[in-house]
C-alpha cells in the first residue's frame, strides 16, 4: 500500500505560486523594472538596472501546518532549502490584523530558479501556519496579495546609493514598510504599486546586506500613509506660519540676531510661542537652527524683503485674502463660479482695484515671479523689435527687464491708472524709453507694437472673454506684429508634476479663470486669427506661446 499525504496548500494557493514562478522565469532584471514601473523616467530604469539584479519573487501561502509543505512542494518541482523564520512579514501581518505575534508562525522556504537569460533567481515562499481562527487572514491576503513582490538586491550598497535609488523607486511606487532582518543581515524596503494591471508587480523589494537604521527610519516613516495624508491636510498651517512670520518681519530680524530673547524682543511676539513657530519654520527647511540660535535657509531668505526675486508678498497674499477666498473652494467646485467674490463681495480684481495697499500687494506678488522674467529675455530675441507693447502688466516689471536687456528697443505699458502710478518707479531706469498708457486691454490695445506681451492675463478668464481678449489684439496689432502669451500649461497626458495643476485650482478658486493645455490655447488662438509658431519653456513650469497672425488665402 502506498501512503498519500495530504495536501498542505489550497488549490489557489498552488495558482499564486504558479504565477509567481512564472513571473521569475519570463523576466531578467531590466524586464522586470520596465513591466513594474513602465513611466519611470529612461535615466532612473537605466540607474536602476545597472546596480540591482532581479534576485526572486515571493508569494505568501496559507497551510494548516508545516507538516508536509516541503514534500508537496517537491512534488510539484520546487526543491526548497531549510526553512527560516520570517521577521519582516509576521510583523507586517500582527500589525495590518491586529494579531499578536506570538499567535502566529510564519516561516520562508526558498527554490532555486533560473530567470529568462538563465541567470539563478529565487523563489521565496513565506508560509503561515493558518488555523481556522486566522482563515480571515488567509481570505484577505490572497485576495489582494500584500505580501507578494519581486526583489531587486543591491550588490554592493552604501548609504548613498541606496538612498538614490529608493528616491528613484519612490517616483512610481508607494514606499510600503520593510525592516531589518537579523537573522540574515540584511534591509528590506517595500514598494507598492496597488493600481498595477498585473497583481504579480504590484509589489518590490529592494534588499540590500548590512544595516541602514536612518534610511529604513525615513522609509517607514513615508510607509505610513495616514502620515502622508494628515501632512497634506496640514498644508494650510504651513502657509499660515510662513504668513505670519512674513508680517512679523522675522526673515528680516534674522539677519541681524539669531538668539530666541533678541528675535523676540525685534518682532514683538511672546518668546515661547515664537520658539514654537520657528521650531515648525525648521521642519518646513525655511530656517535651520544655528550654535544656540536661528538662521535662514537659502529657501527662506526668499522671504526677506531687500532680496532680488523675494515671494514675500506671495506668502501675504496666500496668507491673507487667497486663503480666505480657499476656504470657500467647495462652494466653486459645486457652482463653478469663483469663490473669491462670495468671501469679499467683488470680484478679485474690483475688490483689490478699490483698495491702493492690497492693489500694490497683488502687483508687488504678481512681480515677485522674477525668474520668468529672466528667462524670457534669455530665451525671447527682442533685438529686431523696435517697440514691444506690455498688455496689462503690472507694475512693469516684465517690461523693463525686457528694455534693460534690449537697450535700441522702446515699451509701451498698457494699464488702468492706478496700476501705472505703481509702475512709475519700477520703470524709472528706462523711462526715456517707456510710454505708460492708460486704458482697459478688454476694449483695445496701441496699434504701434512689433511684439505684445499677454503674461499671465488669459487664464484670469473664461474662453469666451479670452475669445474677446485676443479677438481685440488681432484687430489693432499690426500685420507684422508677433503675440506672445506667458502662461502655465496643464499636461497633456496623466502627469500631475505641472504647478499648473494646483494653480488651475487657484484659478477657479479666485478669478474664475483656468490653466489650459498647449493645445487648448492653440484652438484659443486659431479662434481669434492667431497661428501658434512655438512654444518655449521658462521657470516655474511656466511656457511663452509666440504667435502671428495667420495668413490668410487669397481668392
Amino acid at each position: 500500500m502506498t501512503a498519500t499525504i495530504a495536501p498542505a496548500l489550497a488549490p489557489e494557493d498552488l495558482d499564486r505560486l504558479n504565477m509567481v514562478t512564472a513571473l521569475i522565469r519570463t523576466n531578467d532584471t531590466e524586464s522586470v523594472i520596465s513591466k513594474a514601473m513602465p513611466q519611470l523616467h529612461a535615466a532612473d530604469r537605466a540607474a536602476l538596472t545597472r546596480y540591482t539584479r532581479f534576485t526572486h519573487a515571493a508569494v505568501l501561502v496559507f497551510p494548516s501546518t508545516f507538516k508536509g509543505l516541503r514534500q508537496e512542494l517537491t512534488h510539484h518541482g520546487l526543491q526548497v532549502g531549510p526553512m527560516f523564520p520570517s521577521v519582516v512579514v509576521r510583523q507586517r501581518l500582527s500589525t495590518r490584523y491586529g494579531v499578536p505575534l506570538p499567535d502566529l508562525t510564519v516561516g520562508i522556504l526558498r527554490a532555486r530558479l533560473t530567470d529568462r537569460l538563465g541567470s539563478p533567481a529565487e523563489l521565496e515562499i513565506f508560509a503561515m501556519i493558518t488555523p481556522p481562527e486566522l482563515a480571515h487572514v488567509a481570505a484577505d491576503e490572497r485576495r489582494h496579495g500584500r505580501e507578494n513582490h519581486f526583489a531587486l538586491a543591491v550588490p554592493h550598497a552604501d548609504p548613498v546609493l541606496l538612498a538614490g535609488l529608493r528616491t528613484a523607486v519612490a517616483t512610481r511606487m508607494q514606499p510600503d514598510g520593510g525592516g531589518y532582518n537579523e537573522h540574515e543581515d540584511n534591509t528590506v524596503l517595500y514598494f507598492r504599486d496597488a493600481h498595477h494591471p498585473g497583481p504579480a508587480y504590484r509589489r518590490l523589494e529592494l534588499i540590500s546586506a548590512g544595516r541602514y537604521p536612518g534610511l529604513l527610519a525615513t522609509h517607514q516613516r513615508e510607509s505610513a500613509v495616514g502620515t502622508r495624508l494628515l501632512r497634506l491636510m496640514t498644508g494650510a498651517w504651513a502657509t499660515q506660519a510662513i504668513n505670519a512670520a512674513v508680517e512679523l518681519n522675522l526673515p528680516d530680524h534674522l539677519v541681524t540676531r539669531s538668539d530666541l530673547p533678541g528675535l523676540a524682543a525685534a518682532t514683538g511676539a511672546d518668546e515661547d510661542s515664537l520658539g514654537r513657530l520657528l521650531r515648525y519654520l525648521t521642519t518646513l527647511g525655511l530656517v535651520r537652527t544655528a550654535g544656540d540660535g536661528h538662521a535662514l535657509t537659502d529657501l527662506g531668505a526668499l522671504l526677506r524683503t531687500d532680496v532680488d526675486g523675494s515671494l514675500r508678498a506671495l506668502a501675504l497674499m496666500y496668507g491673507g485674502p487667497f486663503y480666505r477666498s480657499f476656504a470657500a473652494l467647495t462652494d466653486a467646485v459645486r457652482t463653478g463660479e469663483e469663490s473669491y467674490a462670495k468671501v469679499f463681495g467683488q470680484h478679485h480684481f474690483r475688490h483689490m482695484a478699490a483698495d491702493p495697499e492690497l492693489a500694490e500687494l497683488f502687483h508687488q506678488s504678481m512681480a515677485a515671479s522674477n525668474a520668468v522674467f529672466a528667462d524670457l529675455v534669455r530665451v525671447v530675441d527682442f533685438t529686431e523689435m523696435q517697440t514691444v507693447v506690455d498688455v496689462a502688466g503690472g507694475n512693469g516689471e516684465l517690461l523693463g527687464r525686457v528694455l534693460a536687456a534690449n537697450p535700441n528697443t522702446h515699451g509701451v505699458l498698457l494699464e488702468r491708472p492706478h496700476a501705472l502710478a505703481a509702475a512709475e518707479s519700477t520703470l524709472a531706469p528706462v523711462a526715456d524709453r517707456c510710454t505708460l498708457t492708460p486704458g482697459d486691454f478688454t476694449e483695445g490695445v496701441p496699434s504701434t507694437g512689433d511684439a505684445y506681451l499677454l503674461s499671465r492675463i488669459l487664464h484670469d478668464w473664461d474662453d469666451e472673454q479670452c475669445h474677446g481678449i485676443l479677438a481685440n489684439l488681432a484687430a489693432d496689432m499690426p500685420e507684422h506684429a508677433e503675440l506672445m502669451v506667458i502662461e502655465r500649461l496643464l499636461p497633456a497626458g496623466h502627469d500631475t508634476e505641472s504647478l499648473a495643476v494646483p494653480w488651475d485650482i487657484h484659478m477657479l478658486c479666485n478669478v474664475g479663470g483656468r490653466e489650459r493645455t498647449e493645445s487648448h490655447y492653440r484652438e484659443l488662438l486659431a479662434a481669434a486669427g492667431f497661428e501658434l509658431t512655438a512654444t518655449i519653456p521658462l521657470a516655474l513650469d511656466t511656457y511663452v506661446l509666440r504667435a502671428r497672425k495667420a495668413v490668410t488665402g487669397t481668392a
